[in-house]
């Protein structure tokens, strides 16, 4: 089920969201440049800069012999790293979709804010429910969930217009969609532990689920903008 648009209207240009966007696509174009010449040298970089919960725990929890930096640096590092051209696609259509009415709502400072916690929120969550991974956990995804969990608090109304591959179009409310992708993410989380493959790599699906949670709660604290209609196009 792939959204393609959504018919909640937007009251003031979604800056942020337009550079976070151009942000993560530049990142993921030097990525492609640099694993095409040296792969070794961008696996080395993804080492150092993606989250490696194994090493996040050792280092935070004094195990370790490593500068405090090289574990709090990836927790913001990792939102802008992805592994394939899918990745990075996908994850900036929903962002696309869902970022300009969060940001609208909280605006522009806010929102940053707003992101990069969703972010942190779904770092936390994957390395505390998946501490003894050596591989490292890449991708915006964290933080788009949570601005997804907001979507779905402030406008579960909203009809999001969905892709069923191959041919399959129609429109549903967002809260069925949201919460459909929501319960996927943590049922598909819950049987990678039961089956103890968390640690082989795939999807962060726990990053999902605590950054998703962590916007639903964190929207009504952040508020809505003051004046958000007086500048906007109404």
């Amino acid at each position: 089920m792939i959204p393609l648009r959504d018919d909640q209207p937007s009251f003031s240009t979604p800056f942020i969201n337009y550079f976070l966007i151009g942000l993560n696509v530049l990142v993921y174009l030097w990525e492609f440049s640099v694993g095409a010449q040296s792969p070794r040298v961008l696996n080395a970089f993804v080492m150092q800069f993606g989250l490696v919960p194994r090493h996040e725990i050792a280092v935070l929890s004094g195990h370790s012999h490593a500068s405090p930096a090289t574990a709090i640096v990836p927790f913001f590092t990792s939102m802008f790293l992805h592994a394939s051209f899918m990745h990075v696609a996908g994850n900036m259509l929903f962002l696309w979709i869902f970022g300009d009415n969060v940001e609208d709502f909280l605006g522009h400072f806010k929102y940053v804010v707003f992101y990069f916690a969703s972010g942190l929120a779904a770092a936390t969550t994957q390395i505390l429910l998946n501490p003894d991974s050596r591989l490292p956990t890449v991708g915006a995804s964290g933080a788009i969930a949570g601005v997804m969990g907001a979507f779905f608090i402030l406008y579960p109304r909203a009809r999001v217009l969905v892709w069923f591959p191959p041919i399959f179009f129609f429109h549903v409310p967002a809260w069925l969609m949201l919460g459909f992708w929501f319960l996927y993410q943590f049922f598909s989380g819950t049987v990678t532990v039961i089956a103890e493959t968390a640690q082989q790599g795939g999807i962060a699906f726990w990053a999902h689920v605590g950054g998703f949670a962590a916007g639903v709660l964190m929207i009504k604290v952040f508020g809505e903008r003051p004046h958000r209609y007086r500048y906007g196009t109404w």
